[in-house]
Parts: C-alpha cells; structure tokens; sequence
C-alpha cells in the first residue's frame, strides 16, 4: 500500500508539450485527439502525437503547412518543426527532412 505522502512526492504533473520541441518527426506517427475544458467550461480539442510517454501538440496550422508540403513530396519520411513567437502570436513552419 501507498502512503499520500510517497505518491506526492513521486506526482510528477502531466503536461502536453510541443511538437516543435522534437528534434525530427516521423511522418507515420499515429495522432491523437483529446477534449478539454477551460476555466470557463468551455470545451477545447487538441491534437497530438505520443512519444515515450510524452504528449506532444500538434497545432492545425501545421498540419496545414504538412500537407502542402505533401502534394509536392509525397514520399516525405522526416520533418521538423520551427516555432516562431508565443502565445497569440505564435507561428510555426514546417521543415522537410529526408
């Protein structure tokens, strides 16, 4: 059995992190969708990739970019992802790798 105190102390929160920490991403990683409230109960969904135990936000502006990038190359493997700003203002762009 597990005291409060021991599992407090082993809490570690869960955090969705973003995809632009990753160093490549694989094209054929499975994504993920989950709802959320806000503080004022108002529902949001994001969109994510796990790695590792980690979850990793995919932002739709990316996905936009991604598949632009796929018409002109379907056989891309690898991408990266660049964050530019933060909150509001934030703008990402996608890399191809290969």
């Amino acid at each position: 059995m597990v005291q409060i105190k021991e599992e407090a102390e082993a809490y570690e929160s869960k955090q969705t992190k973003n995809i632009s920490e990753l160093p490549l991403v694989a094209i054929d990683l499975e994504i993920k969708e989950e709802t959320f409230k806000d503080g004022d109960g108002k529902e949001f969904t994001i969109k994510f990739v796990e790695i590792n135990n980690e979850r990793y936000r995919v932002p739709v502006s990316v996905l936009k970019n991604l598949k632009a990038i796929l018409e002109e190359k379907p056989d891309l493997k690898t991408f990266k992802v660049k964050k530019i700003g933060s909150g509001m203002n934030t703008e990402y762009t996608v890399i191809p790798i290969d």
